[in-house]
């Protein structure tokens, strides 16, 4: 199945292969979500069979949106295709663009829409092993820690919002309350 994304190839956006943009570095757009409880952040290991950072961990979910799609009906989309998260609508929280190397010859150059969600107690995770091997949450210090000491097990793009992004993404006094 071909997947078409929003890219941008000599300055005008168009719809383009998913892997020939991650093969060409061709800037494209994104969504990612974090979902939070209370200071816990849901984090996604990436599935084995993923064609570029399998077994990493990432944020709760990221996509690339169809082309023609709104970036919040995909965030809620790719929650409930990733995760089979249902009835939760999460809030934008930034807008921001970066640029990875992911492995394999391949890079991420997104603009990328950030959301972020609040997780009712007790709701129902149900990994597509397509995507996710395995889900945990994790407190914000915690995750910051794990980061430092094995950045090796984490995606680029977590650790681009973890350490340029996180006041915007969860607000600082999220972040002032895990660190105290």
């Amino acid at each position: 199945m071909t997947i078409l994304i929003p890219a941008w190839v000599n300055g005008q956006l168009q719809p383009v292969e998913k892997l020939k943009a991650h093969r060409r570095g061709l800037k494209h757009k994104a969504v990612s979500v974090f979902v939070l409880r209370g200071s816990e952040i849901l984090i996604q290991r990436r599935a084995l069979g993923k064609y570029h950072t399998p077994g990493l961990w990432a944020n709760t979910c990221c996509t690339h949106p169809e082309w023609d799609e709104k970036p919040a009906s995909c965030a809620v989309r790719r929650l409930n295709e990733e995760l089979g998260i249902t009835g939760i609508f999460p809030e934008h929280r930034h807008h921001l663009e970066y640029r990875a190397e992911v492995g394999n010859g391949l890079i991420e150059h997104e603009v990328v829409d950030v959301y972020l969600a609040r997780a009712p107690h007790g709701m129902p995770i149900t990994p597509n092993r397509d995507e996710v091997m395995e889900t945990r949450w994790i407190n914000y210090r915690d995750l910051e820690t794990e980061i430092a000491l094995h950045p090796d097990r984490f995606t680029p793009w977590l650790k681009i919002y973890m350490k340029d992004y996180s006041d915007r993404i969860f607000g600082s006094d999220l972040i002032a309350a895990a660190r105290a």
